[in-house]
């Protein structure tokens, strides 16, 4: 159990007595902010920004934290998220130039309720707030608002290809009530996760946000699929 908690290695690559050791930690942290776009890129989906391609140590540290419960990751994570934001926000238009004038809301991509009991932890939820941390830390007004909300049940994303990914979280989002004046004095939201593979469950948490009157600013994730990096070279000047 101690070990779940404070892992005796690191979680990328093995490395004895260190939970993240520097350089899997610079994997995650040591570089800039990139706009990342899925392939095919499914409507709706807001302008994404990610930290690293999700391979080798990237893959380890995240299914370690999600799947195995090593939470002292969440520290690290939320860093590498906070990095994100940050970027995005000097590189893009900028998250300050949109919305109402209030903090930062950080809203995170909901999980099935079936797969945080499984893992004991709302990992998404999680990475939201030690990044919300991290961003006041920094002087940015920042809080997470996990306002969103799974309406029906969606199977395991895992296996299905883009067009089954879209069909399963179609409509599958909601808000929880209340929320009109969250968004009245709230700032930009920017939506948080942990990965982006398709862009499906984004693009179906930014619909659900925008019907309730929220103002999308962006996504922020700490990896995305290789291709999403590789794909954003077409598309620079345009």
């Amino acid at each position: 159990m101690a070990g779940l908690v404070m892992p005796a290695e690191c979680a990328g690559c093995g490395l004895p007595r260190s939970v993240l050791c520097a350089r899997c930690g610079a994997r995650l942290t040591g570089r800039e902010a990139r706009r990342v776009r899925p392939d095919p890129e499914p409507p709706g989906l807001p302008p994404v920004h990610a930290a690293a391609p999700y391979a080798e140590g990237v893959r380890s540290v995240l299914l370690a934290h999600k799947e195995r419960g090593a939470l002292a990751l969440a520290k690290p994570l939320g860093a590498a998220l906070a990095g994100v934001v940050l970027g995005a926000g000097h590189t893009a238009a900028g998250w300050g130039g949109r919305g109402p004038s209030g903090p930062l809301l950080l809203v995170p991509v909901p999980s099935a309720r079936r797969s945080v009991a499984g893992r004991g932890h709302d990992a998404g939820r999680r990475l939201a707030l030690a990044a919300a941390r991290e961003l006041r830390g920094a002087g940015v007004p920042a809080r997470v608002a996990p306002v969103l909300r799974l309406r029906r049940a969606v199977a395991d994303q895992a296996g299905l290809d883009a067009r089954q990914r879209r069909a399963n979280v179609s409509g599958a989002m909601g808000v929880a009530a209340g929320v009109s004046r969250l968004w009245r004095t709230g700032g930009p939201v920017v939506l948080v996760d942990d990965l982006m593979t398709t862009g499906a469950s984004l693009a179906e948490a930014a619909r659900a946000v925008r019907l309730s009157g929220g103002p999308v600013a962006g996504a922020a994730v700490i990896a995305a699929a290789s291709r999403s990096f590789e794909n954003n070279r077409n598309w620079r000047g345009t």
